[in-house]
């Protein structure tokens, strides 16, 4: 009876032990990627990850804002597995993340926008610098109604503002009266409802609940930044601290693949393949 026992128990204990061994085999283990950054890039990195994890679906893949800067530093220090900046590593970043590795994946234009009741229609890089500068404060200054210019701007680290600053303002300066938001969708949200406001957003956010204005005659529009007559413009990058493991390599050449591509351009970016 004790013999008949034990083998009953070392049958059940082998069981349990194949059917483990079966269950993990076939589902196979979780692959955790996390991102942040730049926003963006957040409308094509959660359409990217939706697809992706509907074909592998042993990934999981978690996709958060903070800014170009936030994610730089973050995958520097090794807290992300993949950045999000909408601009270049600074050459202080590069010397303090030797290890970092940047994929170009898209590009996206900056548009000036204003209420969609606001008569202005175009602004030279002159006007522009004047505006942010506070040397013009008044909107009939420049063929608008008789009211006072609201300035908005992004945090310094965003990849928005500097390209803005670059290529918008020529690196001119920025009142210190100007509002501070922490995103693009803030922007567009706070512009739409501020009839004196004036701000920029990534093209890939502009809807009609405001107006884009012509920069120096030319449209903000993702075809003239391709043709190149449309100057302020910025790359859309994502970043790995050092080599990233199989899974996450796998993640990043489906977005450069012509999925991921397809996805970046049907958000109102550039793709780049």
């Amino acid at each position: 009876m004790k013999f008949y026992n034990l083998i009953i128990s070392l049958l059940i204990i082998s069981t349990l032990c194949l059917s483990g061994c079966i269950s993990t085999e076939s589902s196979g283990e979780t692959v955790s990627i996390k991102t942040a950054g730049g926003t963006a890039l957040i409308p094509i990195m959660k359409d990217i990850s939706k697809e992706y994890m509907h074909e592998n679906r042993n990934v999981q893949v978690e996709v958060t804002g903070g800014g170009s800067g936030f994610g730089i530093k973050e995958t520097g220090e090794g807290r992300l597995t993949i950045g999000m900046a909408g601009r270049d590593l600074k050459s202080e970043e590069k010397e303090k993340y030797p290890n970092m590795v940047v994929y170009k994946i898209g590009l996206d234009g900056i548009a000036i926008i204003t209420h969609k009741e606001n008569p202005v229609s175009d602004l030279t890089t002159k006007e522009l610098q004047k505006i942010y500068s506070g040397e013009i404060t008044n909107w009939n200054e420049i063929g608008g109604g008789n009211n006072p210019i609201n300035i908005y701007t992004r945090e310094e680290e965003s990849g928005t503002h500097e390209t803005f600053l670059n290529e918008g303002l020529l690196k001119g300066n920025i009142s210190p009266r100007s509002l501070m938001v922490s995103s693009n969708g803030e922007m567009k949200s706070k512009i739409s409802l501020d009839k004196n406001g004036i701000g920029y957003i990534s093209i890939g956010y502009v809807d009609d609940s405001v107006k884009t204005l012509m920069f120096n005659g030319v449209e903000p529009t993702q075809e003239n930044v391709k043709e190149g007559i449309y100057k302020i413009y910025r790359p859309l990058n994502i970043l790995t601290n050092g080599k990233p493991e199989n899974s996450v390599q796998n993640f990043i050449e489906y977005i450069l693949g012509p999925n991921g591509q397809k996805i970046i351009e049907n958000n109102g970016f550039l793709p780049v393949n």
